[in-house]
């Protein structure tokens, strides 16, 4: 595992409520020094983010839909990933509908990750499981619906919940879909070796914060 490797995995953010212009100017910098996968922004910052990113770069610009609660309708997650798209992300990462998933309500569920995954126009998307409030069952319940509605990837949190990404966690997703989408762990991913853990159990996406990103990659 080089440093170019292990930053071409990590989608590094600016996603918290008191994320600041600073914040993403360092995210930009940061992506463009290491060449990591993607950048992250809430939706209002996206057309900052562009300019700061600038073009050909290699990194992909990125937003969030329906985050962090996921219980907006499916309406304005569906409208949020079409004016995402307009303004030039390259993916979308949304969170899902936790009272959905644990009511069992699979009609809905699927339809709300579907219809963001339309609106998306074949660009990925990431569906948030927020595993912190679920159960094994109801993990590996979303991840299967996820990935039979078309997701891209499955995730393990947003950053916002007291736990997000665990190894096992990770393996419970991956054991779930195989190769039917892909795992990205977020929420959690603090050293150098618990990435590397979670690669082991096919973990190939990493949401990680700037400054914890950087001390993983000076580590290596």
């Amino acid at each position: 595992m080089t440093i170019r490797g292990i930053a071409g995995m990590m989608d590094i953010s600016a996603v918290q409520a008191q994320s600041t212009r600073e914040d993403i100017d360092a995210v930009c910098a940061m992506a463009k020094e290491f060449g990591v996968a993607a950048v992250f922004c809430l939706p209002a910052h996206v057309p900052y983010m562009r300019e700061r990113l600038g073009t050909g770069t290699g990194v992909k610009l990125a937003s969030v839909s329906g985050f962090p609660g996921g219980a907006e309708t499916t309406h304005i997650k569906v409208e949020t990933a079409k004016e995402l798209v307009g303004l030039g992300c390259d993916e979308v990462d949304m969170v899902n509908n936790i009272a959905w998933l644990k009511a069992g309500d699979e009609k809905a569920y699927k339809n709300d990750v579907a219809s963001v995954v339309a609106a998306a126009g074949g660009r990925p998307v990431k569906v948030i499981l927020e595993c912190h409030w679920l159960t094994d069952e109801e993990i590996a319940r979303g991840a299967r619906w996820c990935a039979e509605a078309g997701a891209s990837w499955v995730k393990t949190g947003t950053g916002w919940a007291p736990t997000g990404a665990t190894v096992e966690r990770c393996a419970l997703m991956k054991r779930t879909v195989g190769d039917k989408c892909g795992v990205k762990a977020a929420g959690g991913v603090r050293t150098l070796e618990t990435l590397l853990a979670m690669y082991d159990v096919g973990t190939r996406r990493f949401g990680i914060g700037v400054k914890t990103a950087r001390a993983i990659l000076e580590s290596v």
